[in-house]
């Protein structure tokens, strides 16, 4: 008879576990409010916070979808757990021996004992440790440890991210697991070895240099294998664990279990290529770097990649790819992913091709965490790489290239932003006729269902809708400053016309705002501002459903000024400070750039540097100037 787990003994998990700590692992909880967290809900695709924790009283509830339990509810919706198995899972953490009873309340046995799940994870630990050990006998492992030396990594670097060796004959870790109490049934299943034609049983990885793949929780459930003898009888470079009940490739991120806690707080995730690419990158000061197993990155990562960042504002998603033609495919499946994210997405190439491993080991540690720091706008890197393919110098190339990236441009779900960037392509392919542009991406957009031509205005409801996006802390004096110009721009357009045509490009730095000021440039700014409710109309015309709502509260916000006759200088010192903010912050990343640069080695581009910065320090204090005494 199965048995069932004592009430005292549930009741001891229940009070021993944390369940902000549990969820915590899966959700990037925020403080809100006393005794309260809040998070992106795992259990539905939603846009803002609405998954709430109360540690106190161990209870979860999601205001967006209804759901809600305790952690032991939480554990089953997430890993897919029966009730047993998910109990067991949080005695286990918590260090609680069960006993189990039948109806009878006398002792029992459960029928499934540690559950499947737990012996899969229990036989993928054991398979980790007998790897790493095996990584340290003399002989066949040679090779294993001289390709990690090869490529930088010392024993030490290798132990911390459990790298091992599975041996050369075809039943070590079979027998080793066999010694542990696993069944043949159970290593089949978890995918650590395979059964021939004849039904005898053989280790799946067998003479290959090992990664333990973890998920969020650290728990190992599959491993990553490299090639090493030219004698082996598979010929891929690198192979992976099969499809499990406790791994999906859709799913998993080698390095997830050591990059979240980082990830969260940098509000960073970096995607690389390799399972060393990713040691590299967290030895070099990258600690946010993590990469699929074996597939291309795609929504299943997505929702992954949201829950942790908690769409945060300001979220980095950055992307590194090889320079080669591959990498530049990676770039644009990644680029089609682009709108199911609500964080900013970026790439980060190096520039002869090299990756993070081979980066960090021919110029050191400082070159990895510059390459992720030189990113750019993912968008921008999809666009310039389907240009380079064509021919820019004559006029049927172009043509042709426009033909080509018109499509790209038009995969923007925001119609402000997909007029922008077809301004830019137009300024990229040197038609200096944006009209022509425009319409090229009208087309396209109309046949990815995006609705009428990009230099149309369009009701906001008839556009698909777009991801709503985080709203700042209004304490935030930057935020206020911002909030301040473009309330100006939306209530009184004739008064900072001049000013805020000039605003430098990224002078808005909080998310949100660059999108209402997107809008409104799309609309064609506050010197082409029609009078009365149109000209608010209008930039709602190019705001996406996320961006509507504040566009209508700016439109109707308070500015702190109690005398119409003090309107026109106030609002000329605002726009003034907010691009003298921007000139700062362009002076200071130039001075880091100047300071990287050898004066002697570097002559020509030193100059044209210290040149450009002498012409932002001129902006800067012409600005400051105005904001201080206009």
């Amino acid at each position: 008879m199965a048995g069932r787990i004592n009430p005292d003994d549930l009741a001891a998990v229940k009070n021993a576990v944390r369940i902000d700590e549990v969820v915590g692992e899966h959700v990037a909880l925020k403080p809100a409010g006393v005794g309260s967290m809040k998070g992106l809900c795992p259990f539905h695709d939603e846009r803002s916070p609405s998954f709430n924790v109360r540690p106190q009283v161990g209870y979860w509830h999601c205001f967006g979808c209804g759901e809600g339990g305790d952690a032991i509810s939480f554990l089953q919706r997430i890993e897919s757990l029966s009730f047993v198995e998910a109990v067991e899972r949080l005695a286990g953490r918590a260090g609680v021996q069960l006993r189990y009873i039948d109806d009878g309340g006398r002792p029992a046995r459960p029928q499934v004992p540690g559950g499947q799940r737990q012996r899969l994870l229990e036989a993928h630990r054991v398979a980790a440790e007998h790897f790493a050990e095996r990584l340290q006998a003399p002989g066949d492992p040679d090779a294993a440890r001289r390709f990690l030396a090869e490529r930088g990594f010392s024993r030490e670097e290798a132990a911390r991210f459990g790298v091992g060796f599975a041996p050369r004959d075809g039943d070590a870790l079979l027998r080793h697991l066999r010694g542990r109490g696993f069944t043949e049934d159970e290593l089949v299943t978890a995918g650590l070895t395979g059964r021939s034609q004849r039904g005898s049983l053989y280790d799946r990885f067998r003479g290959r240099l090992v990664w333990p793949i973890r998920d969020v929780t650290g728990a190992v459930i599959a491993f990553g294998a490299r090639r090493l003898f030219d004698d082996d009888r598979i010929e891929a470079k690198y192979v992976n664990s099969p499809e499990t009940p406790v791994y999906k490739k859709s799913q998993a991120l080698y390095g997830i279990d050591l990059a979240k806690r980082e990830i969260a707080k940098r509000n960073q995730l970096v995607v690389v290529e390799g399972y060393t690419d990713v040691m590299a990158c967290h030895l070099a000061g990258v600690p946010t770097a993590v990469a699929t197993c074996g597939t291309a990155f795609g929504e299943e990562h997505v929702r992954v990649a949201r829950r942790l960042l908690g769409d945060q504002a300001g979220a980095e998603v950055i992307f590194t790819f090889d320079g080669d033609e591959a990498g530049q495919k990676a770039a644009l499946r990644a680029f089609e992913l682009d709108s199911r994210f609500t964080t900013e997405t970026y790439v980060a190439v190096e520039q002869s091709g090299m990756d993070p491993c081979d980066l960090r080991l021919a110029a050191g540690d400082a070159a990895v965490v510059a390459l992720v720091a030189g990113r750019v706008p993912l968008f921008e890197f999809a666009v310039r790489s389907t240009l380079r393919r064509y021919d820019l110098d004559s006029e049927a190339g172009r043509l042709a290239a426009l033909d080509a990236a018109a499509p790209v441009v038009a995969q923007l779900r925001d119609s402000g932003l997909r007029q922008r960037y077809a301004v830019q392509l137009d300024r990229w392919l040197g038609f200096m006729d944006e009209r022509f542009v425009l319409q090229r991406v009208a087309q396209a957009a109309r046949g990815r269902g995006r609705g009428p031509e990009a230099t149309t205005p369009t009701p906001a409801a008839a556009q698909a809708p777009a991801p709503a996006v985080s709203r700042p802390d209004p304490r935030d004096p930057v935020v206020q400053l911002e909030q301040r110009v473009l309330a100006c721009a939306l209530q009184h357009p004739q008064l900072v016309a001049e000013d805020f045509d000039a605003l430098p490009e990224g002078a808005f730095v909080v998310p949100v705002h660059r999108a209402v000021h997107d809008a409104i440039a799309a609309a064609g700014g506050p010197a082409e501002a029609l009078p009365g409710p149109e000209w608010v109309a209008r930039v709602l015309s190019y705001s996406g459903e996320g961006v509507a709502p504040l566009v209508n509260e700016l439109a109707v916000a308070d500015l702190p000024v109690s005398d119409e006759s003090e309107l026109e200088r106030w609002a000329g010192s605002v726009v003034a400070a907010l691009a003298a903010e921007a000139a700062t912050r362009a002076v200071a990343e130039l001075r880091r750039r100047l300071g990287r640069l050898d004066p002697a080695a570097d002559v020509e581009e030193y100059q044209r540097a210290f040149a450009e910065l002498l012409r932002l320090e001129a902006d800067r204090r012409a600005w400051r100037d105005r904001a201080l005494g206009g």
